[in-house]
């Protein structure tokens, strides 16, 4: 009987030492930092390359001659456009890329062909507001301000000294972005840029002068880089 309650004592003592130990196992477990998950936060920059169709009305008109008009070249070219967003939804878009139009006489005045040819740099700044609920597919809608520069300007057949004006436009626009990831992504834009500038130039001695209603479109499709 004396052997037995040893053993039943030296059994209790083994397991009190065992619970201490597991409960001292337990308390340095607990005592562990859990791991924070730290989000990165999206850089506010944003890139984007496009073909860019310049598409324009075929408006305008020669000063005191009745039923005038003019006629422009559509171009696609190469254009990059840099955005920076000041929250998920609002972001300003600055667009760059030049072109060229020819310029041709139409309508009454048709008979006397091509007035010329001009290279066109029309920056434009929009203000976005974009749609954050459809998941990958992001639209947007613009509007600002459109500056075009006129330059390297060629006269054509009986015309000289042509001179389109440099001219302050206004600008609306709607796209959409479709993500494949956090960075990359492929993109649809079209805007309409309202720019009609003053135009002159002389025929066989005589000064012409008038309004160039160009009003493009600008339809672009491409690629999207989100830093």
């Amino acid at each position: 009987m004396k052997t037995t309650a040893l053993g039943w004592a030296a059994a209790a003592g083994l397991l009190l030492t065992a619970g201490q130990a597991i409960a001292a196992d337990l308390a340095v477990a607990n005592d562990v930092p859990e791991a924070t998950v730290v989000e990165t936060a999206k850089s506010p920059w944003q890139v984007r390359l496009r073909a860019l169709g310049v598409i324009t009305d075929d408006e305008g008109y020669v000063d005191g001659i009745d039923d005038s008009g003019l006629t422009y070249s559509d171009t696609v070219i190469p254009e990059l456009d840099i955005s920076y967003y000041f929250t998920d939804n609002i972001a300003a878009e600055l667009i760059l890329g030049t072109t060229y139009a020819n310029v041709w006489t139409d309508d009454s005045i048709a008979g006397l062909g091509k007035v010329g040819k001009t290279w066109v740099l029309p920056p434009t700044l929009t203000l976005q507001y974009h749609f954050t609920d459809f998941g990958a597919f992001k639209p947007y809608v613009g509007a600002g301000v459109n500056y075009t520069i006129f330059y390297n300007q060629h006269d054509s057949g009986a015309f000289s000294d042509m001179d389109i004006e440099n001219e302050w436009g206004a600008a609306l626009q709607v796209g959409f972005d479709y993500m494949i990831d956090d960075h990359w992504g492929f993109n649809a834009d079209v805007k309409k840029v309202f720019l009609a500038p003053d135009w002159t130039a002389n025929l066989g001695g005589t000064e012409l002068s008038g309004k160039a209603k160009l009003n493009p479109w600008l339809i672009g499709t491409g690629i999207t880089y989100r830093f």
